[in-house]
């Protein structure tokens, strides 16, 4: 299993639309970045990651289950774009910002630190065990 993390803006997509969703989940469409379609193309069903509000809130607020691996985006004609399907599993018990983790040492080189726009990115073992401790959460 690998981790990633998938960042939307809560006022576009947030954690509450993607629970309301249930166990059919829902395509993590319209990204139109190509290292963050590659990162989707490597994703496996059973992968997880953390789902993040960007915006004002910056937080890691939930834990999502990939569950269809790459297809086409069905937000475009356009077959360069694919993406995965992903249902919420848990939220944080405590949401953990982004101000956070930039304080903690050991996440020093997470791409969320490193690359904070990328909208999809890979999570090591390590910073995903550290950051469900800062959340209060074990999944």
């Amino acid at each position: 299993m690998r981790y990633w993390l998938f960042k939307s803006e809560p006022s576009t997509w947030g954690w509450d639309d993607q629970v309301a969703k249930g166990d059919a989940g829902e395509e993590w469409d319209g990204v139109r970045n190509y290292q963050a379609r590659n990162f989707m193309r490597e994703m496996q069903v059973g992968d997880r990651g953390f789902f993040y509000h960007s915006q004002k809130e910056r937080a890691i607020v939930g834990i999502v289950e990939v569950i269809a691996e790459a297809h086409p985006d069905s937000t475009t004609d356009d077959d360069r774009w694919e993406c995965v399907d992903i249902k919420a599993v848990t939220p944080m018990k405590r949401p953990v910002t982004l101000d956070q983790i930039k304080a903690t040492p050991d996440l020093a080189e997470m791409a969320l630190v490193k690359n904070s726009r990328l909208s999809v990115q890979p999570v090591t073992d390590e910073e995903w065990k550290i950051v469900l401790n800062m959340g209060v959460t074990s999944v």
